[in-house]
């Protein structure tokens, strides 16, 4: 029983890490690609260094001491009618979902290529839509489950940081300019996966794996949920992305609005 309550009583301390830089928020091919896609100003990452050992058991405690942690609430900004503003209430609660993030190749989006998705020069075929008059096959197996390629990606597949990362690319913002080619959707999700997730070699099998735990989150005040928007919506998320071994933690997030026009 003491045990249980001292797991309980662990709060967790966060201290900005301001050296950690980014590629995809300083290389200035994704930044063009980013303010095409109207996520420019609006996708960030800001990494932040603790000072308890981290289990993903303890995830929603985890989350919860980051969002009240003074370092954390300073420094932490959403968000809202395209002004960034801080939080200005205290987090009263949090919502965890503990992300599947195995992937150390891009081998998953492999069955995009040879579907009827794309054409062989790597084009996005164009299909028709009621709603979105500029719409293509990739968007289509992206977001409606009833569509003839939904299913080259299964399930499992579907819910790895990986893909998640790859579609909300794709997705964009809301004057978003999409790709008639697949190259710059797959070479920024690469950029940003290896910017964001830690991996390490074991010394007998030479096999790399992750090491990175992967929460996407929201938080509440007491008027209801504060963070990352108040409102939900696909293309508003929050992850924080833990380094158990180093015990750093990243807050990777986008507001979807329209994004800056000029780098």
């Amino acid at each position: 029983m003491a045990g249980e309550n001292s797991t309980f009583e662990q709060t967790f301390s966060f201290s900005p890490l301001s050296s950690k830089k980014f590629s995809f928020l300083q290389d200035k091919d994704a930044l063009a690609l980013l303010m095409k896609w109207s996520m420019l100003g609006r996708i960030s990452a800001q990494s932040y260094s603790f000072d308890q050992s981290f289990y993903t058991y303890n995830s929603e405690k985890f989350a919860l001491c980051f969002f009240r942690d003074p370092d954390v609430v300073s420094s932490l900004k959403k968000m809202e009618a395209s002004v960034w503003v801080p939080l200005d209430k205290p987090v009263v609660s949090v919502d965890v979902e503990v992300v599947p993030c195995t992937k150390v190749s891009m081998e998953l989006f492999d069955p995009i290529y040879s579907c009827g998705i794309l054409r062989p020069s790597g084009h996005v075929v164009k299909c028709f839509h009621d709603v979105y008059p500029d719409y293509d096959e990739l968007r289509q197996m992206l977001q409606e489950e009833d569509s003839e390629h939904y299913n080259v990606i299964g399930r499992e597949e579907r819910g790895e940081f990986l893909f998640r990362l790859f579609k909300h690319l794709c997705l964009g913002g809301e004057l978003c300019q999409y790709e008639d080619t697949i190259d710059p959707y797959i070479n920024t999700t690469k950029q940003v996966y290896k910017d964001l997730i830690s991996v390490q070699k074991d010394p007998d099998t030479k096999k790399m794996s992750v090491v990175s735990t992967v929460l996407k989150v929201s938080a509440h005040d007491e008027s209801g949920r504060c963070y990352p928007g108040r409102r939900e919506e696909e293309q508003t998320f929050a992850f924080l992305i833990v380094d158990p071994f180093k015990r750093h933690v990243t807050l990777f997030h986008h507001f979807y609005g329209v994004g800056n026009f000029t780098l």
